[in-house]
């Protein structure tokens, strides 16, 4: 038996959908993939303040790692990363134990730990700029209350600027992943917890032994974000510190900024954006790998 053809307007419909998605899609082939193919070509170039395109092998990236600046990057990285994550996790699981307990305001209270999260990491690097400012900050005024000998100038500190980065990103996200936390425990099956309350397990247990280990999706999901949160930090770095004292508190992101539009080291600036990207998808790839291998034996 035959189907009789289709009309005009029903194989319009039959193609909408990836007619409307199409430019979408082209976009983001151009400018995401397209230029990340034309960035990994420069970092095995020599180009200086314009792009050359004569390769010379991995000359870019053995230049990069004999950068001091570079190294300290990475180190600020290692320490910046591990820290805020760490914090980050482990204050917003706290803020989300408290906020399961049904207390009262708890939607006012939410939204004050999630505010943060509103705001970009300009005014947020802005403001702890001003609070870890000696001669208008928080310093001030404790010194003012008498206790002449405190002192809090982390930002003018070659060896806590880093440190000060640290405090500021966590002050922004342990909100959001206090988020992810509650709408987690939540969710966690109630007939359960009343089974082990029944049984003489206390709070703690239950919480450690029950409801945090059924929640491991949730943490490894926080802490893909917040990983490529820290890998990709620019912002917060620029009015924090400005990766200073000199060039302490660098970030990898911050140094292909400066090698790229202040010094005129286009080459040397795309091979660190390389190692970025390499840094960001050995974290992305084992993560979606899991989930989609998960998804496949449900």
């Amino acid at each position: 038996m035959t189907h009789p053809p289709l009309k005009i307007a029903d194989r319009i419909a039959r193609w909408l959908p990836q007619i409307v998605v199409a430019p979408c899609f082209a976009a983001i082939l151009f400018f995401v993939y397209g230029f990340i193919a034309w960035t990994a070509y420069i970092s095995f170039t020599k180009s200086k303040m314009l792009p050359n395109y004569n390769l010379i092998g991995t000359r870019p990236y053995e230049r990069l790692f004999q950068m001091d600046r570079w190294g300290v990057a990475q180190e600020n990285l290692f320490i910046f990363g591990i820290l805020f994550i760490a914090f980050a996790i482990v204050i917003g699981c706290l803020l989300a134990v408290l906020l399961d307990q049904k207390i009262r305001a708890e939607g006012f209270i939410r939204t004050i730990y999630l505010y943060p999260m509103a705001i970009s990491f300009i005014i947020t690097g802005t403001a702890w700029k001003w609070i870890m400012n000696p001669s208008l900050g928080l310093e001030t005024v404790v010194r003012s209350w008498g206790w002449e000998s405190f002192s809090f100038g982390w930002t003018n500190d070659a060896n806590l600027a880093v440190y000060a980065l640290v405090m500021a990103a966590v002050w922004q996200s342990a909100g959001f992943v206090m988020a992810l936390f509650l709408s987690a425990l939540r969710s966690v099956d109630q007939d359960i917890i009343k089974a082990a309350s029944l049984d003489g397990a206390s709070p703690w247990k239950i919480y450690m032994r029950i409801i945090l280990p059924s929640m491991r999706p949730v943490f490894m999901s926080a802490i893909v974000i917040l990983s490529h949160l820290a890998i990709k930090s620019f912002d917060l770095v620029v009015a924090l510190t400005g990766g200073g004292p000199g060039y302490s508190s660098t970030l990898p992101a911050n140094f292909m900024y400066e090698m790229t539009f202040r010094r005129n080291e286009i080459g040397i600036g795309a091979a660190s954006a390389m190692i970025m990207l390499a840094t960001v998808a050995a974290i992305m790839v084992p993560y979606l790998y899991s989930e989609l291998r998960g998804k496949k034996h449900v």
